[in-house]
C-alpha cells in the first residue's frame, strides 16, 4: 500500500507468511457496488433510512453510504448484521463471498486492510515515510507521481481515492487507539517541496488533538534504536488476537505467529519509550512549522 521499503532478512522473520510471488498492483473494483447495491435494497425493502439502519448495525450513517455506493469494503461483521437486521434470507451474506476485491489496494495488503476496520488498537512504526493514515492528499499524490515504473492517470486517482477513504478510520473509529511512531527525518526530507511539508505538518498536529491517536517523533539522533529492522505495523482484534505486517518494495508480510508477535511488540514498547514524549513530539513538529 505504501511505497518503498528494504526487504526484512532477519532470521526471526523466516517463518513470517508472506505474500512474495503475488502481483503488487492494486486490482480492480469487482463486486463492491454490487454487493452495496444489494444492501440498499434490502434496506429500502425494510423501509429504514440510512440513519435509521446505521445504530442497528453498529456503524455510522457515513460508514453505510460508503459501503452502499461500493467505495468501501464492508467491516468483518458487517454482512451477518445486516442481514439479520433486515431478515435478507442469506443474501448478504451470500453477496459478501464474493468481496474479495477492493479498488486502490494491492492483493497482499487486503487482509490487513480489512483487519483495520474493527481493529481495537493499531500500532505503526515507519522509517521511510508518512504512513498512509497520516498522508495528505498533496504528500500522497507525490508518492503515487514518483513511483517506477509509472502510473497511469487513472491508477494514481485510483490508490489516491483508497487511501483516502482508508483515513476515515481515524474518525469514523474513535474507540480505536492509534499510535504511530514516526522517524524526524521523514519531515526533513521535504518530500514534493516545502508547501507540502508545511500541510503535511499542519495535517498531523490536528491529528495529534485526536483523543485516539498518538505521534510520537523518533528524533534524528538517538543512541539506541529498537527499530532499525524497519518498519512494523501491529494489531489488536476485537477478540484480542495480534497481527502484525511488514512492507516490502513488492510484497508485504502478514505476521500470525505468536514467537513473531512477541518480538514485534517488545521492539514497539522499546521504540515508544525511546521516541520523544507525546507533548515534546508535538513541540517538535510545531518548531519545524515553524522554520519553515
Amino acid at each position: 500500500m505504501t511505497h518503498g521499503s528494504d526487504s526484512i532478512d532477519s532470521p526471526v522473520y523466516g517463518t513470517f507468511g508472506n505474500g512474495s510471488g503475488r502481483s503488487p498492483e492494486p486490482e480492480p473494483q469487482y463486486s463492491l457496488k454490487m454487493f452495496g447495491e444489494v444492501v440498499e435494497t434490502f434496506r429500502k425493502r425494510a423501509r429504514l433510512t440510512q440513519e435509521q439502519f446505521a445504530p442497528l448495525v453498529g456503524y455510522s450513517p457515513e460508514t453505510v453510504a460508503s459501503i452502499e455506493q461500493g467505495r468501501r469494503l464492508p467491516p468483518p461483521d458487517f454482512a451477518e448484521r445486516a442481514d439479520n437486521i433486515l431478515d435478507a434470507f442469506g443474501v448478504i451474506l451470500a453477496a459478501a463471498k464474493h468481496l474479495t476485491r477492493r479498488k486502490g489496494l494491492a492483493s497482499w495488503f487486503r487482509q490487513w486492510a480489512e483487519l483495520e476496520l474493527s481493529a481495537l488498537s493499531l500500532y505503526t512504526y515507519e522509517c521511510r515515510l508518512i504512513p498512509g493514515l497520516l498522508q495528505t492528499p498533496a504528500y500522497a499524490r507525490t508518492l503515487f507521481t514518483d513511483q517506477l515504473p509509472p502510473l497511469a492517470d487513472e491508477q494514481i486517482e485510483a490508490q489516491l481515492a483508497a487511501r483516502l477513504e482508508r483515513q476515515r478510520l481515524l474518525r469514523e473509529r474513535p474507540n480505536t487507539a492509534f499510535s504511530f511512531i514516526l522517524e524526524e527525518h521523514l519531515f526533513l526530507r521535504d518530500l514534493g517541496g516545502e508547501e507540502v511539508t508545511s500541510e503535511l505538518l499542519d495535517h498531523i498536529l490536528d491529528l495529534s488533538e485526536l483523543r485516539n491517536v498518538d505521534i510520537q517523533i523518533m528524533p534524528l539522533v538517538r543512541h539506541h534504536h529498537a527499530g532499525l529492522g524497519g518498519p512494523v505495523q501491529l494489531l489488536e482484534t476485537p477478540d484480542h488476537q495480534w497481527f502484525g505486517y511488514l512492507e516490502g518494495q513488492a510484497h508485504g508480510q502478514f505476521v500470525s505467529d505468536p514467537k513473531a508477535i512477541s518480538v514485534i511488540q517488545m521492539r514497539c514498547a522499546t521504540m515508544r519509550s525511546q521516541a520523544l514524549s507525546l507533548d515534546d513530539s508535538k513541540s517538535l513538529m510545531r518548531r519545524m512549522r515553524g522554520a519553515r
